[in-house]
């Protein structure tokens, strides 16, 4: 279910060519702004150990807002804040040395911050959302492919968007260049992080 469909009506003169936009009045309704329900929510990171395996975290403490336009996706935004202290990968060490300064230094750079500058429709359900990402005082452009799970009221009378999405990108293009050698070749972290989000947004009225 796409925000919008296209539809091309040509007349007599093959070069006249009329387009229309079709707007599909439920996903219209969607049009409003949003606040990310955190504990509905999850940001995470994947990256390869050691060359062999993948270590998976997350972050807890987070928050944002998005504005959503049904009619035209092109008009939405979005803006997170990510508080750097809240990394989780289930070992507390491991935690320690990303907070420190080897890695995020989360008492210099308390926030990792995302704000769209671009929105756009890639066909159906699936979005990309362009922006600046900052971390540890360097910001460089990222962009994240989304696809919109569906809308509903909840329980309490709220009503809720969905969306998840990944991206790629390389930590040493935000200063995060700690590494070690392998013994046997190969270094201990890769370069190359994904990214995921799952997020729930409720709407403000």
């Amino acid at each position: 279910m796409g925000i919008f469909t296209r539809r091309s009506q040509e007349s007599a003169d093959v070069n006249t060519a009329v387009t229309t936009l079709e707007v599909d009045p439920a996903l219209a309704a969607l049009t409003g702004d949003y606040v990310i329900d955190a504990s509905h929510s999850s940001i995470g990171f994947t990256v390869r150990h050691a060359m062999v395996t993948n270590v998976r975290g997350s972050f807890a403490d987070h928050e944002g807002t998005l504005h959503l336009d049904g009619s035209d996706p092109s008009r939405s935004t979005a803006s997170i804040d990510v508080r750097i202290t809240s990394v989780d990968t289930g070992i507390a060490d491991r935690d320690a040395h990303l907070r420190g300064g080897d890695f995020f230094d989360a008492e210099a750079f308390p926030l990792m911050s995302f704000r769209s500058t671009r929105a756009a429709q890639l066909g159906g359900d699936t979005y990309r959302i362009t922006g600046d990402l900052s971390i540890k005082g360097v910001t460089r452009p990222l962009s994240i492919d989304l696809e919109f799970n569906g809308s509903a009221t909840d329980v309490y009378g709220n009503e809720r968007v969905g969306f998840e999405g990944t991206a790629e990108i390389l930590r040493s293009d935000w200063g995060l260049t700690w590494n070690a050698a392998l013994e046997t070749g190969g270094v201990m972290v890769s370069d190359k992080v994904k990214l995921t989000f799952d997020i729930s947004a409720i709407k403000q009225a």
